[in-house]
């Protein structure tokens, strides 16, 4: 069973973990503006001399993240610690793929992921070696079976899908994001090779964790929660992010068994 630490706060476990992988988006922001409380958190985590990595979700550069982050008000010091599945892509993209023609699935502003090789970039998906997915198209952004039609040829490609996300919450709009394409590309039989939670991967990547007590923060059981599970690393579930209602309606222990998880710990947002 999930302990609740709305009362005690992450004050009373944080002496348990040397080393903390938190969730951006849901977790310290909401794709508008960031969470002062959880903000607060970072700065407590380094006073106690922890380490932490802001790992998300974001099918862009770390660089491009910060940028954003800074625009938001986040400190330089804060910012500093973040990596994104779009970094560990990257690394992948270049050791394995870089001279190899691909087909961008996503809108035009995850450009700067595939700057530096934009010359193998396709506009014709038939000619492409590789899938390349970071999100939706724009014109496409709800219509999941618009994406059936364009991969019912190109099946024996491999797609290399750069946020696992299903969904994700931009304040109170909810948007789908690259993993529900890459689950249709899979479903219709396709190879899809992912980058970032809850593959271990990106974990590895952000830092090392060898031999270390690690607590993972975020507000997704498919992604946060899994990813944790799977390194078997404690977890506390953020339970006003992506699960709000499915908390509400069914609670927190059979929520988790749903989506089979297990959470060490749960709290409403995250605060020291």
């Amino acid at each position: 069973m999930a302990k609740n630490l709305d009362k005690e706060g992450l004050n009373s476990i944080v002496d348990n973990y040397q080393l903390f992988y938190i969730d951006l988006w849901g977790v310290v922001h909401n794709g508008i503006s960031l969470h002062k409380e959880a903000v607060n958190v970072l700065g407590e985590i380094s006073k106690k001399g922890k380490e932490y990595i802001l790992l998300t979700n974001a099918p862009r550069p770390n660089s491009v993240v910060k940028t954003f982050l800074k625009k938001m008000g986040m400190e330089e010091e804060i910012r500093n610690h973040v990596f994104t599945s779009g970094e560990a892509s990257l690394n992948y993209l270049r050791k394995n793929l870089i001279n190899k023609f691909f087909f961008h699935i996503g809108p035009p502003r995850d450009f700067d992921l595939f700057h530096d090789f934009k010359k193998m970039k396709s506009d014709n998906i038939k000619n492409s070696e590789y899938l390349l997915c970071t999100g939706l198209f724009g014109d496409h952004d709800k219509d999941l079976k618009y994406y059936n039609k364009l991969f019912e040829d190109n099946l024996k490609k491999k797609m290399i899908c750069t946020n696992p996300d299903l969904i994700v919450d931009r304040g109170n709009v909810r948007e789908l994001c690259a993993g529900s394409v890459a689950m249709v590309f899979e479903k219709m039989g396709g190879e899809v090779v992912y980058f970032g939670k809850p593959y271990p991967e990106v974990y590895h990547q952000a830092t090392n964790n060898k031999n270390k007590k690690v607590l993972s923060i975020g507000d997704n059981l498919n992604t946060d929660i899994k990813g944790a599970n799977l390194l078997n690393f404690d977890s506390l579930l953020i339970s006003n992010g992506i699960h709000k209602n499915e908390i509400k309606e069914k609670g927190i222990d059979e929520t988790s068994k749903s989506y089979e998880t297990i959470c060490n710990y749960i709290q409403s947002e995250l605060r020291w």
